[in-house]
């Protein structure tokens, strides 16, 4: 006699096993209808699962987050299932969800079209229409691999082949589709229908490049047609933002096969990049930061002995000198420690916050790489904070509010925070790991500042806080991380003298706000659109004249705004003042400054937007006042060049 323990506490009592989806009809008829899977003491279940002693239960739907996985992960199979019927020749091999969708991968040698994703839509909705039961399995490895080598899927009996002998293995049935899945999915294939088909790609066999590439379609799924139609305009509206269309357009950067992943900056994209730089400088010195400057190229004994090298060095780009084997560096954090250890530390000096603009670089696999936002080389805000364990909440304090006032700078106003605890992979005692979880967490608690914890996601070396922005489209991006370590300053002999004339190792605190400057540029530019505010803008404003004769003026508005610090570009080409102002408009520049007879005579100028608002004519002097005022708010009120 089961006792079901629902969320409010409240229990029911059966005489017998009972499904979860009679538990849900026991609720009610509505609850039965809207169930997806059940989650039974902690564990994600079928709908059909049945529950035979006293448990925790709590009915799973698409309003929960486990529910739109199950959705997209059932898609999956709808998706494979329909591949299966059109093209029998075709091989399935595997299908995860990911991030605001699924994919699956297909070893079809002739290679699927864009019409062929069309014609794959239309029978996923002839199988959503037919509502088929979708019903788990156990079989054998053996019964499992028998199956699938009969069905020609050799991938799939690769996959069961690489399991331990002697395991049991779920597999779910969908009409005359069967697949090998750990689950779980939907009650039947009507649950399912609000999904797209967004593209293809190619892929290796289990990511490997020395095996056969595979033809993996891209999909997305969602509860109702507006979340699926409201997604579908957010990927349209990412488009139109994709960095790297837009440094073509602004001719900001660009990347050659010559240097893979590491970025050719333009004119324009460094004066974005300087500026960002500059302003983190400005902060970081304020705040109390020293900045230090550490060789690109260590010894790779020095990466062995802080653990990166058992960790990373599959990503360390290595090379070697006069039969010494070198690291090009991948991070600063050892580097900084080195510096520390120049001379001996008192308590008094703690803490001592060291920054860098430091530049690393990364091997990451060519098929990674992505704009700014996945590079080989790349330059990290990098800092880090050498304290005592008592300084460490008031110094996680102190970062939390510089990263939180910073981002409100450059206009990101959302912030999501994650506590990342102890990976199964690390290094240290749990005591020490005890010790920084806890104290990370009452930085946030009493920062009064809301957070998820992200269990087995910290640093090898210490747990962390992650920072997540979101964007004008509701993108999200982690950037910011605070890192307590508790362990590297030990293994690289970092030490300081207490009040007691006793050596004791500090803790270091790892922090970076905007992570890499890249790729902190490709978010800005995404988020913006291309329209940066006047603060960040490559230019920030153009005079344009309308005959020849405006020319020597506009030349001198030039000048005067530059000398005020200003970029200021003169457009004095033989050009329709209409078409320079629609060219200059494309280019987003934010204030377009249009001189005539008038203008030169009364010593003013026209002032236009880029939205296309007029704003007038004016002095030179107010127009200077106008555009500091514009540039000293940074991003945090609205535009006005946007209004």
């Amino acid at each position: 006699m089961p006792a079901i323990t629902l969320p409010d506490g409240s229990q029911k009592h059966f005489d017998n096993p009972i499904t979860v989806m009679d538990v849900a009809a026991d609720i009610g008829p509505g609850l039965a209808k809207a169930t997806l899977a059940g989650e039974v003491d902690g564990q994600l279940r079928d709908a059909s699962h049945v529950i035979e002693d006293d448990a925790a239960l709590r009915i799973i739907t698409s309003r929960d987050p486990e529910g739109l996985e199950v959705i997209r992960h059932s898609t999956a199979h709808l998706l494979a299932q329909a591949v299966e019927r059109l093209f029998p020749e075709c091989q399935v091999t595997i299908g995860p969800v990911i991030e605001n969708g699924f994919y699956y991968d297909f070893a079809y040698p002739p290679g699927f079209t864009m019409e062929d994703l069309d014609r794959i839509a239309a029978e996923m909705r002839r199988i959503v229409k037919d509502s088929l039961p979708v019903r788990r399995e156990v079989w054998s490895r053996g019964e499992a691999i028998q199956f699938f080598e009969q069905e020609g899927e050799k991938y799939k009996a690769e996959i069961i082949r690489d399991l331990p002998e002697g395991e049991e293995l779920s597999v779910y049935r969908q009409g005359d589709f069967v697949d090998l899945c750990r689950g779980p999915h939907v009650p039947d294939t009507g649950k399912l229908g609000e999904f797209c088909l967004t593209k293809l790609a190619g892929a290796y066999w289990r990511g490997d490049s020395s095996n056969e590439m595979l033809q993996r379609i891209y999909g997305t799924a969602w509860p109702s047609r507006k979340e699926l139609k409201q997604y579908l305009t957010r990927l349209e509206e990412a488009e139109k933002r994709d960095h790297r269309k837009l440094a073509k357009q602004l001719n900001l950067f660009h990347f050659q096969e010559e240097a893979p992943g590491m970025v050719f900056w333009h004119d324009h994209g460094w004066r974005i990049y300087i500026e960002v730089e500059n302003y983190v400088r400005e902060q970081l010195r304020q705040a109390g930061y020293m900045e230090v400057n550490t060789p690109e190229v260590v010894d790779i004994k020095l990466w062995e002995k802080s653990g990166h090298a058992e960790k990373f060095i599959e990503e360390m780009f290595i090379t070697e000198s006069e039969n010494r084997s070198y690291a090009i560096k991948p991070m600063n954090c050892p580097c900084h420690v080195q510096v520390y250890n120049q001379g001996l530390h008192s308590y008094r000096d703690l803490p001592m916050r060291m920054a860098e603009f430091g530049s690393c670089h990364r091997d990451e696999p060519s098929g990674a790489l992505h704009g700014l936002m996945r590079v080989r080389a790349f330059t990290q805000d990098d800092a880090h904070i050498f304290c005592t364990p008592e300084q460490v909440e008031s110094e996680s304090a102190a970062f939390i509010e510089l990263l939180y006032r910073m981002y409100a700078d450059f206009g990101f106003n959302e912030v999501l925070v994650k506590l990342s605890t102890r990976p199964e992979k690390r290094i240290g005692a749990d005591e020490l790991w005890d010790r920084a979880e806890e104290a990370l967490a009452r930085s946030l608690d009493q920062a009064g500042i809301e957070y998820d914890v992200n269990p087995g996601e910290g640093a090898f070396y210490g747990p962390k806080i992650e920072f997540s922005l979101k964007d004008t489209i509701g993108r999200v991006w982690q950037c910011g991380t605070l890192q307590l370590d508790f362990n590297m300053p030990g293994r690289l002999d970092a030490t300081y003298i207490d009040e007691d004339s006793q050596r004791q190792v500090p803790v270091m605190l790892h922090r970076a706000i905007l992570g890499s400057l890249e790729r902190f540029i490709g978010i800005l530019i995404e988020n913006y659109g291309g329209a940066f505010p006047p603060w960040l803008a490559p230019v920030q404003a153009v005079v344009m004249n309308i005959t020849d004769k405006q020319s020597d003026y506009c030349k001198n508005v030039v000048q005067t705004l530059a000398n005020q610090g200003f970029r200021v570009d003169p457009d004095l080409r033989n050009e329709k003042i209409g078409f320079k102002i629609r060219q200059h408009t494309m280019a987003k520049v934010p204030f377009l400054l249009v001189v005539g007879d008038r203008e030169v005579e009364n010593g003013t100028v026209a002032v236009r937007t880029r939205a296309g608002d007029d704003l007038g004519s004016m002095t030179v002097e107010l127009f200077e006042k106008h555009l500091a005022e514009a540039v000293g708010r940074r991003g945090r009120t609205e535009n006005p060049v946007e209004d």
